[in-house]
């Protein structure tokens, strides 16, 4: 509050884990941290309200402000003259900045415009100030707190089996796995991602899905029993997503066309599968660069 520099970071839910990531990108952006935060009573920090200012706070929150070494003060609910600094930052944040409404395909690809706006905003004289935002807010960093040498382990832990379809339910959700059914594994839950870890190594990585009962497959994971099934792949669901995340090119299906064509279709397929398995070992970079010198020297110019 003292040099009235803002910190704003957008998500597609306020989980947790985007609420204490948040806090960590905020301090390397001040480049300190705060002795004492103010807090609305979001259910993030808070899980019961007491009598007065007395909070009884989720564990998850009693742990990060304590590896960051600041102090938590809740506002009274319903008071919000008693974080009007807040308010009135957001309302001018958002007149200045999100109008109109910015578009973007993903929420993260918010962000580098989030930061331009945040820098620009250091440039600001508020009223009745005789130094800008950043000016001030070199001052200000004097009186923080150093950074800690290492982030706090933002992700929530589950511990779920695979079931028969090769996936792990995390939360309300269906992920994918390279590993045998009934292995269990560690999930590791963070706000934009979830990964999969077993004997010490992250086996599988996927974007976090914030619907409910949904699969979130990897063709990759299927491969090896595809492999030995090769007619199963044209209708799989896990081809299926890849085309609709835009991960599955055009020339993928020149060259299953062309195999086909030359061979037979279980033949064309199979020959498909052996190029998919080569991402592997190769890269999917360079696989496809590989199929697309293939199919030049293949087609007539």
């Amino acid at each position: 509050m003292a040099s009235g520099a803002a910190f704003h970071r957008a998500y597609p839910h306020a989980t947790q884990q985007a609420f204490l990531e948040a806090h960590e990108l905020a301090f390397r952006w001040f480049g300190g941290v705060f002795r004492t935060l103010r807090f609305d009573n979001l259910r993030s920090a808070v899980k019961k309200i007491l009598r007065g200012h007395q909070r009884e706070e989720t564990t998850r929150f009693i742990a990060f402000r304590s590896h960051w070494g600041f102090q938590a003060e809740f506002c009274t609910p319903g008071e919000g003259h008693e974080k009007g600094g807040v308010e009135g930052e957001g309302g001018q944040y958002r007149r200045n900045y999100l109008v109109p409404v910015p578009r973007v395909a993903q929420p993260g690809r918010a962000e580098p415009a989030s930061g331009v706006w945040s820098r620009s905003e250091q440039a600001r004289l508020i009223t009745g100030r005789c130094q800008t935002i950043g000016a001030l807010m070199l001052a200000e960093r004097e009186h923080l707190l150093p950074l800690a040498d290492e982030g706090f382990d933002l992700a929530a832990l589950h511990f779920p089996q695979i079931n028969q379809s090769g996936c792990v339910k995390v939360l309300t959700n269906f992920y994918s796995t390279p590993l045998p059914v009934g292995t269990t594994v560690e999930a590791k839950v963070y706000s934009a991602y979830v990964e999969i870890w077993h004997g010490g190594h992250c086996v599988a990585q996927h974007e976090r899905c914030y619907e409910r009962h949904q699969q979130v497959l990897e063709l990759d994971h299927y491969l090896d029993v595809i492999e030995r099934k090769p007619g199963a792949l044209a209708g799989s669901t896990a081809l299926e997503q890849c085309r609709t995340q835009g991960r599955w090119p055009a020339i993928y299906d020149r060259f299953w066309s062309l195999a086909s064509e030359r061979n037979d279709r279980q033949t064309g397929t199979r020959a498909m599968i052996e190029v998919l398995l080569l991402s592997r070992t190769y890269g999917t970079a360079r696989v496809r660069k590989a199929v697309e010198e293939a199919l030049e020297l293949a087609l007539p110019a």
